[in-house]
């Protein structure tokens, strides 16, 4: 059942843990925000959730008068969080619980009206996943993946578990693609275009190439996402990349009948 005031839901997704997800769904978010959308960003991550750290906000949600928990709102972008709910410590439950947690982050909050809602989802094919799918209708799925073949074959079993869903895949970011040097300018690449095997396999698009950045760690743990810290910067200009191919995905997505 759709989610009310919520035009399209967008899960950002991989099977692998640490290749960047949750640094892609806050930049897509904050530069979705920035092309004029209304948007929301669920974290889904329910045992390590990271985006109030990124998105820099801490404060409990307040609930209104139909006890809907109201998204707090940082960087033109409505945000919700396990991590806003709970104390410091670690969440320690079975599937049921963590099922019922992301049902209440979706369906029992005020997210609307919202152009786009962004989910950031943890690693694996498990539980946030399925109860997202039978609890709403997705339009379409980022992948994100690091260019070794460790996290691209796992990012595949993802790919694999949204097709089995029938839920479409939009494209595929690289994300840790490359690095620039400071001095030179000339770009290392470090797996000679492995990516391009795997995204013919999948049949999706390569979305962009994002390259390695400290200013990335240092934005996210400053709470103060890069593509609004360094708006003229590669990877301001890959982020805004990502966030066309979405609109555009979604917009082809919404003529057809």
């Amino acid at each position: 059942m759709p989610l009310p005031g919520v035009q399209h839901i967008v899960v950002v997704s991989s099977g692998k843990g640490g290749v960047g997800k949750t640094t892609t769904a806050v930049n897509l978010a904050v530069t979705l925000a920035r092309h004029g959308k209304a948007v929301g960003l669920l974290d889904g991550d329910i045992f390590g959730p990271s985006v109030p750290r990124m998105m820099n906000v801490s404060e409990a949600p307040l609930v209104d008068e139909q006890n809907m928990m109201v998204p707090l709102l940082n960087f033109g972008v409505k945000c919700l969080s396990m991590g806003l709910l709970v104390d410091t410590g670690p969440v320690v439950w079975r599937g049921p619980l963590v099922m019922s947690a992301i049902q209440r982050l979706l369906k029992g909050a005020a997210w609307g009206p919202l152009d786009i809602l962004i989910v950031d989802t943890p690693p694996g094919t498990g539980d946030v996943h399925l109860s997202l799918s039978q609890n709403v209708p997705i339009d379409g799925v980022v992948l994100v993946s690091s260019p070794q073949a460790a996290a691209l074959d796992i990012t595949k079993k993802g790919a694999q578990m949204y097709r089995t869903l029938q839920v479409p895949l939009i494209g595929l970011v690289e994300n840790m693609s490359h690095v620039v040097c400071d001095k030179c300018s000339n770009r290392i690449e470090f797996a000679d275009n492995l990516i391009d095997q795997y995204v013919q396999e999948l049949s999706v698009e390569v979305l962009a190439r994002v390259p390695i950045e400290k200013d990335v760690m240092r934005c996210s743990d400053a709470g103060t996402p890069v593509c609004l810290k360094f708006p003229d910067s590669l990877l301001a200009q890959a982020y805004d990349t990502i966030a066309t191919k979405v609109m555009d995905f979604l917009a082809t997505k919404q003529q057809k009948p």
